[in-house]
């Protein structure tokens, strides 16, 4: 497995299904583990949700596909989609190339922000991925 540096985001919060939520003016960003997108290998493709919708904790909201593989994407909270990142549309290696910045995926405005406190942090991530 390669070198896991989650840790040196404290602010982050994951899910059980390698996504990542960062609390941002109100709002949460999203997106996958560097961990996740090392798994998938190239990104070669990012499905995401239009604008408004609104999605339950836990719901899939979109898919990455990779050169090794299809994977959904669920919301590590619930709320409604504020932003995508239209990038990725054109360039979906970013989310290789820096999964926890440039390669962000949606942002939403939560419909109970108490969710983020049920996800990991980074120290909980890190001894779930070292097993």
């Amino acid at each position: 497995m390669k070198e896991i540096d989650d840790l040196t985001i404290p602010d982050l919060r994951f899910a059980q299904d390698h996504e990542w939520a960062k609390l941002e003016d109100g709002g949460v960003r999203v997106g996958i583990s560097d961990y996740a997108q090392d798994q998938l290998g190239d990104v070669v493709y990012v499905e995401l949700p239009q604008v408004g919708e609104t999605f339950e904790q836990g719901a899939v909201f979109g898919a990455v596909e990779s050169v090794k593989a299809v994977s959904e994407l669920y919301m590590p909270v619930g709320g409604r989609i504020l932003a995508v990142n239209e990038k990725l549309e054109k360039a979906p290696e970013l989310v290789n190339a820096d999964p926890y910045g440039d390669g962000w995926m949606i942002v939403v405005e939560p419909a109970d922000l108490r969710q983020l406190d049920a996800l990991m942090n980074s120290a909980q991530y890190l001894a779930v991925l070292k097993g």
